[in-house]
């Protein structure tokens, strides 16, 4: 195209709005439809009122790519669309009530907190990722537990028993894959910019 053509053009609407802010609410709405996919690979286990969902290592992972800012902004997106009626929690269901609530609202504030990490290098080794992953994976269960045991009476140890035991296994599996994918993906990008 040259010059010319180039010096005629005038803008269009979509000119006006900046690209940065186009970009953040895109993968602000991205990371929270991800979210809302992952939540609907259910794996019911016997004994807790909680399943084990998809949505916990979506969550964990939107916050490393996000960051701080955009992966709370994104969680916090799910957890308003779906307490507004969205039938994109766990399920196909939508609304805050019921037994895993809290880990939902406890994915906003893992959202911040491995984004922060990330932005801190949190998320470029194996063993830094694994770190980060089990720091956003408590914050989970800070607000799930409580949560658990305000709807369903249990006292500390049972929640303990029912909203966490169960899902350790689930979350060592989640942590190495995040350990695996997210370094390697550092890795690729550093290629692709020494290649350019």
């Amino acid at each position: 195209m040259s010059s010319l053509s180039l010096a005629g053009r005038r803008q269009v609407l979509a000119d006006l709005v900046p690209g940065t802010l186009v970009r953040d609410l895109t993968l602000v709405a991205g990371g929270a439809v991800l979210t809302g996919a992952a939540a609907q690979l259910i794996i019911p286990l016997p004994g807790t009122p909680v399943p084990m969902t998809g949505q916990t290592f979506a969550a964990l992972l939107v916050g490393a790519t996000l960051g701080m800012r955009r992966g709370a902004a994104s969680m916090l997106l799910y957890l308003l669309v779906g307490a507004a009626g969205v039938p994109w929690f766990q399920g196909g269901t939508s609304g805050l009530s019921g037994a895993s609530a809290g880990y939902i609202v406890g994915f906003v504030f893992a959202g911040a907190l491995v984004g922060a990490l990330a932005g801190r290098g949190g998320d470029r080794t194996p063993l830094r990722t694994a770190g980060t992953m089990v720091l956003g994976n408590l914050a989970i269960y800070a607000f799930g537990v409580p949560w658990l045991m305000a709807v369903t009476g249990f006292d500390l140890a049972t929640a303990f028993d029912k909203g966490v035991t169960p899902f350790l296994v689930g979350d060592v599996l989640k942590t190495v894959v995040a350990a695996g994918v997210l370094p390697l993906a550092w890795a690729a990008v550093s290629r692709f910019r020494k290649e350019d």
